[in-house]
């Protein structure tokens, strides 16, 4: 059969490296052909972290931190054709998510905005760019995200099976498959690993913590997990989404305050038990029972599965490796996917899980001609 090659882009919250997949539509499933995963150099690492922050000449450095994402974006997919021994022509199109920088729906007139300019990387990939995804679900009154309900309903929906994949990236959204098409949710339960990566890069100056080794080290302090847990986003009904606007550094700094004399292992550990007790919290109240599949970076974090897991005793839990698809990759593959339903003029969008009016084909081309 001949093969219909899109290639996928995603960076999140985290900014741990750009994932691209080389993706085959081909088959009555999409077959992961080659993956690669560009890291951020540091400098634009740090460009972007301030960048998500308000601050001055924000719009001068917005404007080159564009390009650079996208400069970096485009190197992520020539490396991914080398490894994969495609040519260019093969492919046909890129599905880009960009770097969201800002992620603020709820305003009077919300809005999200996503870096790393299309035309850069059709430029110098020679093949043409989808992207902007989000905008157009926040323009129909929707959240723009999270997106990958759609992706994750097709893939892994089973009639008369109450699944829920959860993706855990910097910010963590699930997706919930109750067997029945109708009715699938999706939402942000609130931090991933943001504020576990946050910590651990302040005091021990890594990137993040391995399999949750730095957390298993300390113990949960109680009162301080219940503070956390009180944020006002918790406690708000789907749709809803979430972003480094509410979950930072600085929010993680004043919540701290008084508790200077804490073990910086508990503190770790206090983190990732919030992590897993926002999203068991989400997950209980949609049912009880059911099989819960995780994907993204947290999927390989020994210590927040086991606690997760204990958390949500009605569940069988394991990784979506258990489905078929490498944890690391699923949130590239659907934006490869958001790509293929673009180019055939297919709607993208679940309002039901963003709150969008109507369903919508999702994106903008960008031709590299």
């Amino acid at each position: 059969m001949k093969s219909a090659y899109y290639v996928g882009l995603m960076s999140g919250t985290s900014m741990d490296g750009v994932d691209a997949v080389l993706v085959d539509f081909a088959g009555d499933a999409p077959a992961l052909v080659a993956s690669h995963t560009e890291a951020f150099p540091e400098h634009l690492f740090k460009g972007l972290q301030r960048l998500c922050q308000p601050g001055q000449d924000e719009i001068n450095r917005l404007g080159r931190l564009d390009r650079s994402v996208g400069l970096l974006f485009a190197k992520a997919v020539n490396e991914l054709l080398n490894v994969a021994g495609v040519d260019k022509s093969q492919v046909r199109a890129i599905g880009s998510h960009g770097q969201t920088v800002r992620h603020m729906p709820n305003l009077e007139v919300g809005f999200t905005l996503q870096i790393g300019d299309p035309n850069t990387i059709a430029a110098m990939t020679g093949i043409d760019v989808i992207a902007d995804f989000r905008r157009k679900d926040i323009a129909l009154g929707g959240q723009g995200a999270p997106l990958v309900p759609a992706f994750h309903q097709q893939l892994f929906a089973r009639e008369g099976q109450q699944r829920i994949i959860l993706n855990i990236g910097g910010i963590a959204n699930l997706t919930y498959l109750p067997g029945n098409a109708d009715k699938v949710l999706g939402f942000d339960t609130g931090p991933g690993n943001t504020l576990i990566d946050a910590w651990i890069r302040e005091v021990r100056q890594e990137s993040f913590d391995r399999d949750g080794a730095f957390a298993e080290e300390g113990t949960t302090h109680p009162a301080l997990l219940a503070q956390l847990l009180s944020h006002p986003y918790f406690s708000l009904d789907y749709p809803k989404s979430t972003g480094r606007e509410l979950f930072n550094h600085a929010w993680l700094e004043q919540q701290l305050a008084p508790y200077g004399n804490l073990a910086e292992e508990d503190v770790q550990s206090t983190l990732l038990d919030l992590t897993c007790h926002s999203i068991a919290q989400d997950i209980n109240k949609l049912s009880a029972k059911g099989e819960l599949y995780v994907c993204g970076g947290g999927a390989l974090n020994g210590a927040l599965m086991r606690r997760l897991a204990a958390l949500l005793p009605g569940y069988s839990v394991a990784t979506t490796s258990a489905l078929g698809v490498d944890p690391k990759w699923v949130e590239g593959i659907a934006f490869a996917w958001l790509a293929l339903r673009h180019d055939l003029g297919l709607p993208a969008n679940l309002p039901a899980v963003t709150g969008a009016s109507r369903e919508a084909v999702l994106g903008a081309r960008f031709p590299a001609a």
